[in-house]
């Protein structure tokens, strides 16, 4: 059997997203909510460790629990089904996600040695595969806990709370949404300006997604004008930020952002590893906006023992 190699794996991926968005629709926006969707609303989870998967992995495991009606974000391999005391049911099919790191090799190890200078890593991607609980039998009964999407059209206490901890100049009014980067400012429409306002958090989770770019935080680089390449990847990237956060709300919104759809596809088309790239920096933004809600809860608790 031939070893696959990483390019094979990149293209895989990106052929997959770029089928999914040629057919309008977006592998990032959860389609949940719906009586004939089974599938529950929230990041993807191992089963064993409890960790939620990031990255493009919440893409393949989001497209692979909708296109199967999965009735649980919970995956994990065959030897953790086992160590759960559980097993995958047999004729079962596993998904593949993949894991990407880097390593410094012997002879570069040597080489740099030898010159004086630092080793340089090389990076690899290896994939594995995972089986959704629900393919398993056997499992502890949490394994299937899920939760369920909030109700649209009221304010969100959770989320509002989640907005204020960031402490980011959050303005609200006007008919636009958008985030400066040159005086660190975000303003969205107030909520009723929603036709649907639960979509109101999406957009505002969508700039802060922007706002986690600035050089004083996570240091992406803002450049190009609407509809150029650089654009659509920082857009990319905070949508993809924005769906991550809502899903670990609980929060499902409806809004498409089908305007961008075409530059996204050239992105893609253009470079293999471009979503690759940007589902890992709207992982990392996601975390960096999500700490802000671990912090308060911990403030929030010293208060009441405090009381």
């Amino acid at each position: 059997m031939t070893k696959p190699n990483r390019q094979t794996i990149y293209q895989e991926v990106t052929d997959r997203i770029i089928r999914e968005l040629e057919q309008g629709r977006m592998p990032w926006v959860q389609p949940w909510g719906g009586a004939e969707v089974a599938t529950p609303l929230g990041l993807p989870k191992n089963a064993a460790t409890g960790n939620t998967y990031s990255g493009i992995n919440i893409l393949i495991l989001w497209g692979a629990a909708i296109e199967h009606a999965r009735c649980t974000q919970s995956w994990l391999t065959f030897k953790q089904a086992k160590t759960l005391g559980g097993s995958v049911r047999k004729g079962e099919r596993g998904t593949t996600v993949v894991y990407a790191d880097r390593f410094i090799p012997k002879t570069e190890q040597a080489r740099a040695q030898a010159d004086g200078d630092d080793p340089q890593a090389v990076p690899f991607l290896k994939r594995y595969t995972v089986f959704n609980a629900d393919q398993c039998d056997g499992l502890p009964q949490e394994v299937y806990a899920g939760a369920a999407p909030l109700p649209a059209c009221e304010t969100i206490p959770h989320a509002e709370a989640l907005i204020g901890a960031t402490g980011a100049d959050f303005r609200i009014g006007g008919d636009r949404a958008f985030y400066v980067p040159s005086k660190d400012y975000v303003q969205v429409p107030p909520q009723p300006a929603f036709r649907e306002q639960i979509n109101y958090y999406r957009t505002c989770f969508h700039e802060l997604g922007h706002w986690t770019g600035h050089e004083s935080r996570l240091a992406r680089v803002f450049k190009g004008r609407f509809g150029s390449m650089p654009y659509a990847r920082e857009e990319l990237v905070a949508e993809m930020a924005s769906a991550f956060v809502c899903a670990s709300l609980s929060i499902s919104p409806t809004v498409r952002h089908a305007d961008y759809i075409g530059s996204w596809l050239e992105v893609l088309k253009e470079d293999d590893r471009a979503i690759f790239n940007a589902a890992s920096l709207a992982s990392k933004a996601a975390d960096f906006i999500l700490a802000f809600r671990a912090a308060d809860d911990a403030a929030n608790t010293d208060r009441e023992r405090a009381a």
